[in-house]
């Protein structure tokens, strides 16, 4: 049997053992079988996006590529000497951004892993990309673990990209066709791929609330920020932010409270509200109460009476 024909078997015989219940990988080899059908011995031939097509898209994509540029050269610094590139690809699976050295360029063409080119599961079967957008989740996808026969060549790390809104955005690709990449070397790439996509996310929330200040969750996780406003009122969150606190829906139409939210007291008569404004302007005062009296537009006086005996 070829090779073809043996990758074809070994997918069929698992999809008729029913392993989709017990492996995510089976399951996504059920999904482009069962759902998209596709047959693993297909030679489809990449859908690309026409150079207009392309550029809307990357046109959608444009905070996104902004705030990801720098973290991408970053990624490709660190993975290119394996003979890997990398893409950022958009919700539909297409490659808008790409990293990859020109001698292997032609190489990646060939393979399709290039810009503007489909990598949804209904298009490629099971790989980076594409199962990487239905599962929201890092995964791997070596080598025969693809789907099609055609890309069991290639080792493909593949994690989710969320935008400041916590939907999903698109997904970072390293993606190589090296024979010798070890496990060792994939599970550092991973770890690099991870780091890329939280500065990516971090970065992608803090230009899209400028104004705000941000509040990081250290026990949620990489880029578990909090945008808050003026008034104190939570008014964005990242994707692991809303996990870590079960948040739902559009912050910015409906705030909450940064206390409530982080578990603080906060003052909760106008009174307590009062005095707690005095004691921040005799703080950024140093202690100088008559200082901090005229910073508020009132007498030393009225600043001690308001303030109160516990001051």
């Amino acid at each position: 049997m070829d090779i073809t024909g043996h990758h074809s078997a070994t997918i069929e015989s698992a999809l008729a053992r029913g392993d989709a219940a017990r492996s995510k990988l089976v399951a996504s080899w059920s999904r482009s079988a069962r759902l998209h059908g596709l047959m693993p011995s297909a030679r489809t031939h990449a859908d690309r996006m026409t150079d207009t097509e392309l550029t809307e898209a990357r046109d959608r994509m444009g905070p996104m590529i902004h705030a990801a540029k720098p973290s991408l050269d970053r990624l490709f610094e660190a993975v290119g000497g394996v003979g890997c590139c990398v893409l950022l690809a958009d919700r539909d699976g297409i490659p808008i951004e790409r990293r990859g050295a020109p001698v292997d360029d032609a190489t990646f063409a060939e393979w399709g892993l290039w810009l503007g080119t489909k990598w949804t599961e209904a298009a490629q079967g099971t790989n980076g990309i594409g199962t990487c957008l239905v599962e929201e989740r890092i995964v791997t996808i070596d080598k025969n673990q693809h789907f099609l026969a055609k890309n069991t060549i290639l080792s493909c790390m593949t994690a989710p990209l969320f935008d400041p809104f916590g939907q999903l955005a698109g997904v970072v690709d390293v993606s190589s066709a090296r024979a010798d990449l070890t496990d060792a070397v994939s599970a550092l790439i991973v770890q690099a791929l991870g780091d890329a996509t939280a500065r990516i996310e971090s970065q992608a929330f803090r230009d899209a609330y400028p104004m705000a200040r941000m509040v990081m969750l250290p026990k949620a996780g990489r880029a578990a920020f909090l945008a808050v406003d003026q008034d104190d009122l939570v008014i964005g969150a990242t994707r692991a932010a809303r996990q870590h606190l079960h948040l739902l829906g559009d912050l910015s139409r409906n705030p909450q409270p940064a206390a409530d939210l982080l578990g603080l007291t906060q003052p909760e008569t106008l009174e307590e509200a009062e005095r707690a404004v005095l004691i921040r302007a005799l703080a950024r005062a140093h202690g100088n109460a008559s200082a901090a009296a005229r910073a508020l537009g009132i007498s030393r006086a009225t600043f001690h009476r308001k303030l109160g005996p516990r001051a």
